[in-house]
């Protein structure tokens, strides 16, 4: 009986009797939950990692796999809403444009209808790729005279897009495609309507959802104003929608947008007309006026996107790789394969990239060099095709990048340009992928371009203006200058490859910039080292800076390969997640032995398809794959 009394607790006449020190231990209240920080304080944030039971150790977490659906992207709920639309019947489109809906509430400082699309869609029963470009076109009276005017000048410091542009502003907002394109995809391809693919996003809006720590960390309005000598205050527009009592919302506090949810009534009423035309556009031109924007009723109302040709080659005579065309910068990630299939055997003999491998400082310098060769063609060359040539097709060819092989010393790394200069080359974005039972995917790209995009709320409606208009140049000389009812360089980059003649992966990443170089870095991961979707995602990345010549490495990276790549000459430093984008792919793994399979044509089949989806997502977020 003592060892009990002293220890804990004893039985006396059928009640439970406690120690007094399990009393005090039981009130003790428990330490709050804490998010690790530099200045963290909680003992769990001294913990280490713990490693997998099977497979490579480092890889966070196992791909998805399904056979009826599945949806991957940076936010689970927004995953989730896909998801829902395809349990519903919906295919990979309705389910795309559901999933884009809800990271509009969700994921606000990212993406929303203020914003520009690009997407590549393996059409099932045509068993053919189309592309959609929706991005934004300058406003009337845009033009370079304008911005001089007003005090806005090229920078002869940096050569690459936005130089001279403000980092944000109205100056910055080119008219909005997102809902056009999102509009276009559901007419073209789609089974569903607006009513049905936006309610779970108007669900969000009116119930409200916890803001996650990775959001709420990026939850910071950017300044917007004034007109002249932007931009130095925030907007307050912005303050009023999406700040709680004039300051940003704590991590888990349920945020509710009741404007976006009447938007998106609107436009399940009326459709893009109501954005395009409607009240909507009206608020949008009313705010312009009010800051000294230009654009007109007329500009939102003569708005198109169009369908064009993505650029593409062959990899290793295996893949066929696409990716989305002028001014999307992603004709860039082709050009770059090209270079390293090409260039590689002759700059290290008798190896590949798959020989060399990721633990060898060769191996990267090989990457960042080709990344180097390709940005200073897409900086030359990339700009609206509507408006200048763009030659694509001679730049993504075989024998071009044949001819760029020289011109990289395969021990030594290259300088870009002035060495003093400096650009920023950060950009917010989102990407998702969706697959359905009928075989249709979809690689979709959806941006304000840089968190928070211009900064520019639309009082009254709940969605950020993007600045995509941001990245025109002011240098006359540049293909990529300002002038109005032109479409400035994109960084959305959105890739698509084909094996057999079928659909084998859809992939993309958000990050500028990055996207472009991320891209070819998991390429290499998924179509040169072997590695599964999730696990190409997870490898350590680098990001290099064109203008700066600066080359940030993953931490662990750095660790790896620093030292070495700095003895060759790159200016490089250790980094954490953040400068290397995010992630999202879909591989298509087929099964002729497979039972079920629906025929493409046929919208009433319930069978999943003859084989299997396998799905990655972004670790360094809130990335999630979901499929059924």
């Amino acid at each position: 009986m003592n060892r009990w009394i002293n220890g804990f607790s004893y039985v006396l006449f059928g009640a439970l009797v406690l120690s007094p020190s399990l009393i005090r231990a039981q009130t003790t209240p428990a330490p709050p939950v804490q998010i690790c920080r530099a200045n963290s304080t909680a003992p769990a944030c001294q913990a280490v990692r713990g490693d997998r039971m099977e497979g490579w150790l480092a890889q966070t977490r196992s791909e998805v796999m399904a056979r009826n659906g599945i949806v991957s992207t940076v936010q689970p709920l927004a995953a989730q809403a896909g998801l829902r639309i395809l349990q519903q019947g919906g295919n990979a489109i309705d389910a795309a444009v559901a999933t884009a809906a809800a990271l509009n509430v969700v994921y606000p400082a990212n993406v929303g209808i203020g914003g520009d699309l690009f997407a590549l869609i393996y059409v099932a029963k045509e068993n053919k790729i189309y592309q959609l470009n929706s991005s934004g076109i300058a406003p009337t009276g845009l033009t370079l005279a304008h911005m001089n005017s007003l005090g806005y000048k090229a920078d002869p410091a940096n050569f690459g897009p936005g130089s001279g542009m403000p980092s944000g502003g109205i100056l910055t907002v080119t008219v909005p495609g997102s809902l056009w394109g999102w509009q276009e995809v559901l007419t073209r391809f789609g089974t569903k309507t607006f009513k049905e693919v936006l309610q779970p996003a108007i669900d969000y809006a009116d119930q409200g959802f916890p803001l996650t720590e990775e959001i709420q960390s990026s939850w910071r309005m950017k300044n917007a104003l004034p007109l002249k000598g932007c931009c130095t205050e925030v907007d307050p527009d912005s303050v009023k929608t999406f700040y709680i009592n004039g300051i940003p919302p704590a991590t888990g506090t349920i945020f509710r947008n009741p404007d976006l949810a009447k938007t998106f009534r609107l436009i399940q009423q009326q459709g893009r007309d109501a954005f395009y035309k409607g009240e909507v556009a009206r608020a949008i031109v009313a705010k312009s006026n009010a800051l000294g924007g230009t654009m007109t009723l007329d500009d939102l109302a003569n708005y198109r996107g169009e369908w064009v040709t993505p650029a593409s080659t062959t990899y290793h005579d295996q893949y066929t790789v696409y990716g989305t065309r002028a001014p999307s910068q992603a004709w860039g990630i082709v050009e770059a394969l090209n270079v390293l299939e090409q260039c590689v055997p002759g700059w290290y003999p008798g190896q590949t990239l798959a020989t060399l491998g990721p633990a060898n400082p060769l191996f990267w310098h090989a990457l960042v060099e080709t990344k180097k060769a390709i940005y200073a063609e897409v900086y030359a060359h990339n700009a609206d095709p509507n408006a200048v040539a763009v030659p694509v097709e001679k730049l993504t060819s075989k024998a071009h990048a044949a001819s760029l092989c020289g011109k990289v010393d395969p021990k030594r790394a290259s300088s870009t340009g002035p060495a003093t200069a400096e650009a920023s080359d950060s950009g917010d974005t989102i990407y998702l992928a969706t697959a359905d039972r009928w075989g249709n995917m979809v690689s979709w790209i959806n941006s304000n371009f840089a968190g928070w995009g211009s900064g520019i709320t639309v009082p009254g409606y709940g969605f950020i203006l993007h600045n995509r208009g941001g990245l025109f140049t002011l240098d006359p000389k540049s293909p990529n200058v300002i002038a109005e009812h032109k479409r400035p360089y994109n960084t959305l980059s959105a890739v698509l490859v084909m094996r057999d003649g079928r659909p084998f992966l859809v992939t993309g990443q958000h990050g500028g910039d990055q996207q472009g170089q991320g891209n070819m870095q998991v390429l290499v991961n998924l179509l040169d080292l072997g590695a599964n979707v999730q696990a190409a995602g997870d490898m350590a990345r680098f990001h290099h800076n064109q203008v700066s010549n600066r080359l940030q490495l993953e931490s662990q990276l750095f660790k790896l390969v620093g030292p070495q790549l700095i003895g060759m000459g790159h200016k490089a430093s250790s980094s954490d997640g953040g400068p290397v984008g995010g992630f999202e792919g879909i591989m298509f793994v087929p099964d002729a032995n497979a039972s079920g399979g629906c025929a493409p044509a046929d919208a009433a089949c319930v069978a999943p398809i003859a084989g299997y989806y396998r799905a990655g997502s972004n670790f360094r977020e809130d990335g999630q794959a979901v499929g059924y």
